[in-house]
């Protein structure tokens, strides 16, 4: 049997087989091959997570979220018996390439929020504004940012009338 390449040898063979001096000149040079391990993916969010509920938003200037819609939005949840305990707020705009897979891996949400379109993570089908759908067995909602809502009824009115769904 001819071998081009000896390193076969113990893919074929069962038994052990050591080199001839001559031979291990050649495997001394062989360089190791690097490890390469992942790194988890380590979100910085705001809020305790206890109830799963993602809301994923765009602020650059921001660490998360602007403070007068943090007010807005704890009231909002205030309406459907939340608190910041309950929910994790991402500024995506620290993770612009984190995608739906590495945020549903890290948070496991039952309850996804959306708002605006920069908050919309790579990787997401196209979800339709202000429409309900499930993704993964999570119930998801795309809406308008607050940008989008603080100065205009009929969107805070849609926005709304999902999120009490959601």
């Amino acid at each position: 049997m001819k071998v081009e390449n000896p390193v076969a040898y113990r893919f074929i063979l069962q038994d052990e087989l050591y080199l001839l001096d001559k031979d291990k000149a050649m495997y001394a040079h062989a360089a190791p091959q690097p490890i390469i391990e992942t790194q988890p993916v380590n979100f910085n969010y705001l809020g305790g997570n206890k109830k799963n509920f993602l809301l994923v938003v765009h602020y650059t200037a921001f660490e998360f979220i602007n403070d007068s819609h943090l007010i807005a939005l704890q009231n909002i949840f205030k309406r459907m018996e939340l608190d910041m305990d309950d929910v994790a707020i991402l500024n995506r705009a620290n993770y612009s390439d984190a995608s739906f897979e590495h945020l549903t891996g890290f948070f496991s949400p039952r309850k996804l929020l959306l708002l605006g379109t920069d908050a919309l993570p790579a990787g997401i089908e196209t979800l339709t504004l202000n429409k309900l759908v499930v993704l993964n067995s999570c119930s998801t909602l795309f809406s308008f940012s607050f940008d989008e809502m603080m100065d205009n009824n009929d969107n805070k009115k849609a926005f709304w009338e999902q999120l009490k769904q959601l």
